[in-house]
């Protein structure tokens, strides 16, 4: 009989990596929700945000030994190529995730490459922070499993006093919002309560004689039952006027509803529309209330941030959104008019009006899609309508944007804007769809007096503008002959720029350009003579009537 061999002698933990937890199965996403933001960036995340850190360790780069599966690694002091072979390493050896302090913009393209290639999220340390905070920060997380676990914390801007307020503008009644016992939350001012609504306020709970009431007549069970708009017709014998109302679920979980009282004037006709969508959005705040998920808000806004600027892959996003990687979606920014901004309160008007516009356009957005996303970049808001279906989702949102720039204005009392992106057949093509709205919204701030519009509507008209923009910033490019002609109209006078250009854009058709400006053909020859004269030009070269429109379009704008 052979003798058996020795049991190998157990292996000693790794001199190289320092372990700092043993709590298994921490998803990743909740150590975002500790930490996040502004000590950490999310790069990459090909595996989505739920993927699981079973340890927590900090790897040198003259370290020997290696992370193992489910190790969250902490690089320290490593950068540029040693940071991309940890990193590559890490991923062949099963980490979830590896955080790093990157150098720059360049090198976090590089790494963010190579930690897609390599199947490993990819997190970006602040450079100010220190190693030994995330490793308690982290510890704490992966040693404690006491943290609460939110339900769908999406984007909630504002507080429920301010989202009582604007459905109130958007459906013209009084609103109030409560909890699943009929507890008063938020409600809007107003006139013309009835006696259900003002003892409701007064109390903060709905009384009871009334809830009797509304549980006889069905009305609570059909509020719980989905997302089904319920009438209650107008009873002035017992001091109840015409409402609608609308639950508040958490997937099958009743959180509360919304009520809409009709005042002294009709409900306005998209009513029951932004009430449902009210009620999605009052649906993250409630959550957000029971769990304390504020840290999820920000991530998740973080989030689309870093997917609309190309920072990040589509998988974070899409993971966190329940939203259909491979479904088309489309990109709406919205901005108020530039102008000065007044203080209120510590913060500025701008930023006051800035978070109602946010508001308004999230109840839109979710009433339109349920998985859609609004977030602020650099002072535009941009919503994220994922999930479209083909042929009619131009039409569709274009439609949806005309009604939030409308009611936009009537809620602040000033310009706002909207830009429509292409639409792209999958998430990770959001970027560009982003980066079209922006074009034309950079288009309708400068050039195009227009509330609402599309790449393909303004297209030729955006690429103008651009180009004129181009001419503005680089002298360089610059006429002088052009630049002579407009001060002779200065000094003397004269109308030679507003003449040649009226004849330019008439193609040369001398009677067509002059019936634009009521003027005699012969007037309107003399004029380009003159300003020929004048200025030194030869029209009959096409290289230089192309130019010399371009930049007299350019002086009449400046």
């Amino acid at each position: 009989m052979a003798a058996l061999d020795p049991p190998a002698p157990p292996v000693p933990p790794s001199p190289a990596a320092d372990a700092v937890g043993s709590a298994p199965g921490v998803p990743l996403r909740r150590l975002l929700l500790a930490v996040g933001d502004p000590l950490l960036d999310v790069l990459a995340a090909p595996g989505g945000l739920d993927v699981r850190v079973d340890d927590v360790v900090i790897l040198d780069p003259e370290d020997e030994g290696g992370p193992h599966a489910g190790d969250l690694v902490l690089l320290v002091g490593a950068r540029g190529r040693a940071a991309g072979r940890l990193v590559r390493a890490a991923g062949r050896r099963g980490a979830s995730a590896v955080a790093v302090k990157v150098g720059g913009p360049a090198e976090a393209d590089v790494l963010r490459g190579v930690a897609g290639d390599a199947g490993v999220a990819l997190l970006a340390v602040h450079p100010e922070a220190r190693w030994e905070q995330l490793q308690w920060l982290f510890r704490s997380m992966v040693d404690d499993a006491r943290l609460a676990v939110g339900g769908d914390p999406g984007e909630a801007p504002g507080d429920l006093s301010a989202l009582a307020q604007t459905v109130a503008t958007l459906t013209g009644g009084l609103v109030s919002i409560e909890d699943a016992a009929s507890r008063v939350l938020a409600y809007s001012g107003g006139e013309d309560a009835d006696e259900l609504r003002r003892l409701s306020v007064l109390g903060r709970r709905g009384p009871e004689q009334y809830l009797a009431l509304l549980r006889e007549w069905g009305v609570f069970q059909r509020l719980r039952s989905g997302e089904e708009v319920v009438r209650v017709e107008e009873h002035p014998e017992l001091g109840i006027r015409r409402r609608i109302a609308v639950g508040i679920h958490a997937g099958a979980q009743p959180l509360g509803a919304i009520w809409v009282q009709e005042g002294g004037t009709p409900l306005e006709p998209h009513a029951e529309e932004a009430l449902l969508g009210a009620a999605r959005i009052a649906t993250l705040h409630l959550l957000r209330q029971r769990t304390e998920a504020t840290a999820g808000l920000r991530l998740r806004e973080d989030l689309l941030a870093s997917l609309l600027e190309g920072r990040i892959e589509a998988a974070a996003l899409a993971d966190s959104v329940r939203a259909d990687r491979d479904r088309p979606v489309m990109v709406v920014v919205f901005a108020m008019a530039a102008g000065e901004s007044r203080t209120a309160g510590g913060r500025s008007e701008a930023e006051l009006q800035r978070a109602q516009l946010t508001n308004l356009i999230s109840v839109h957005a979710a009433a339109f899609r349920r998985r859609a996303l609004v977030t602020t970049l650099g002072g535009r808001v941009y919503a994220l309508l994922p999930d479209l279906a083909r042929p009619a989702a131009e039409a569709s949102v274009l439609a949806l944007t005309r009604r939030i720039v409308g009611a936009a204005r009537a809620l602040l009392g000033g310009t706002v804007q909207g830009a429509v992106g292409s639409l792209v057949d999958t998430l990770g093509e959001v970027a560009r769809s982003r980066t079209e709205a922006d074009r034309v919204l950079d288009a309708m701030g400068r050039d195009l007096a227009m509330d609402v519009a599309t790449i393909s509507d303004v297209r030729s008209r955006v690429l103008v503008s651009e180009t004129l923009a181009e001419l503005r910033s680089n002298p360089r490019l610059r006429d002088p002959r052009v630049d002579l002609l407009v001060a002779h109209d200065a000094a003397h006078g004269s109308a030679l720029v507003v003449s040649l250009v009226a004849y330019l854009e008439a193609f040369g058709d001398v009677r067509a350009a002059a019936a634009r400006l009521h003027i005699h053909p012969n007037t309107l020859r003399y004029r380009v003579r003159r300003a020929e004269a004048v200025s030194g030009l030869d029209l009959r070269d096409p290289n230089e009537r192309l130019f010399t429109h371009l930049q007299l379009l350019l002086a009449r704008r400046l």
